[in-house]
């Protein structure tokens, strides 16, 4: 006897009931594998802003910054890219895309998930703030976590468990909560705003990425932040060992593909009013109206080779910023408003350009001496000298 299809073992009376076109239905809806999705395609298609979470509630749409369509894609299983590291202007849209790669994982890709924020205090507050409704605006999230009210639910402030997984949220300032579980995905968010040390038990970073060593190729690590100081940044050293993509949009006039830069954005000195971008081929003036069309025909180019082909890295300043955001306006406005004084122009580095701020000053005590240094015989006193002393200082330590 031959085997017999699905539709024939429901037709030969094993299931002979009323409903049986809804369960034919059924059977074949089980049988059939899991549809492909990236990240951008499930928030665009699921993902809800709530009013209280968002400047612009209602569905999301990666169209408004279509400059990070590839960053959620690389988070995406079908991406090959394991960890994703975001060096970024403050206010462009990233803490959504991570709210986004949150939600897919709860949908379509359930498994452990390490979410970080600089401090205990601030993963409650994006918790409460982000994640609750993250969860209670989007539909497709609503029913797989349970009401933090409900007996049993696995719900509380730093924990939301789902069928297939748990996201643990934590601080980089506990130690405990980021060795607290195995994680398959890790959120590592405003990384330059963590402390240097975990309660005294190494880098922050380090400790949440070992969570994840288990899941080998099956990892995504994902770093977000604005940078800090030169030499101390965080991000900015992941983004130099990465391949250092930039997002390069065409000028309007000439059709060359270019990333922005902040020197050839241009103003008449008091009139901020006035800024234009200028086109490095052309030289062209762009005026703000052009900006929607240029993000929507940009694309991201790498510009190095990274030292692990499974790290991609971003660069993206406030310049990019969409029409009703952060115009080119106001940052001319800021860069003006903040001369004479370095902490305003540190400020607008980080926050605005997404560069690292170089500190300046005055000569260390070592380099003082260093120039007042004379030169005698060796073995000689100096003239009015009374004996002869010598120091060190031995960077190994006392033997």
């Amino acid at each position: 006897m031959s085997a017999l299809t699905s539709d024939e073992v429901l037709e030969e009376g094993l299931f002979r009931f009323e409903g049986v076109d809804e369960l034919k239905s059924s059977w074949r809806e089980g049988l059939r594998p899991d549809p492909f999705m990236t990240v951008s395609g499930w928030a665009d298609r699921h993902r809800m802003l709530a009013a209280r979470a968002s400047a612009e509630p209602g569905r999301y749409r990666t169209s408004r910054t279509p400059y990070m369509r590839e960053i959620m894609d690389a988070l995406s299983p079908g991406s090959p890219v394991q960890r994703v590291v975001f060096m970024k202007a403050a206010q462009v849209g990233a803490t959504e895309a991570g709210n986004n790669w949150i939600g897919f994982i709860i949908h379509q890709a359930p498994g452990p998930m390490l979410a970080v924020q600089p401090t205990v205090e601030l993963a409650k507050r994006n918790s409460r703030h982000r994640i609750d409704p993250l969860i209670e605006e989007s539909p497709a999230l609503r029913d797989r976590v349970k009401p933090a009210r409900s007996r049993d639910a696995g719900n509380t402030m730093l924990s939301k468990e789902f069928n297939g997984g748990i996201l643990i949220m934590t601080g980089a300032n506990s130690a405990v909560g980021l060795r607290s579980t195995p994680a398959r995905y890790i959120f590592l968010d405003e990384v330059d705003a963590y402390p240097a040390s975990a309660d005294d038990e190494g880098d922050p970073v380090t400790l949440a990425e070992a969570r994840s060593l288990t899941f080998s190729h099956r990892r995504k690590v994902f770093l977000a932040s604005t940078p800090t100081i030169r030499g101390l940044s965080r991000i900015e050293r992941e983004y130099e060992a990465s391949d250092q993509r930039r997002y390069h949009v065409p000028c309007p006039e000439c059709g060359v593909m270019q990333w922005l830069k902040f020197e050839r954005l241009r103003w008449e000195k008091g009139r901020p009013e006035t800024a234009r971008y200028h086109c490095e081929a052309c030289e062209a003036p762009i005026g703000e109206h052009s900006k929607t069309a240029m993000l929507q025909e940009g694309e991201w180019r790498a510009s190095a080779t990274a030292s692990d082909p499974a790290t991609a890295g971003f660069h993206l300043s406030a310049l990019y910023s969409p029409a009703g955001w952060l115009s080119w306006q106001a940052i001319a406005r800021a860069f003006e408003t903040a001369q004479g004084s370095d902490e305003s122009l540190k400020a607008f580095r980080n926050t605005v350009l997404a560069e690292t701020w170089v500190e300046t000053g005055e000569a260390p005590d070592w380099q003082r001496l260093h120039d007042r240094r004379e030169q005698w015989q060796a073995g000689s006193v100096p003239a009015g000298g009374l004996f002869l002393t010598a120091g060190a200082d031995n960077p190994e330590g006392p033997h």
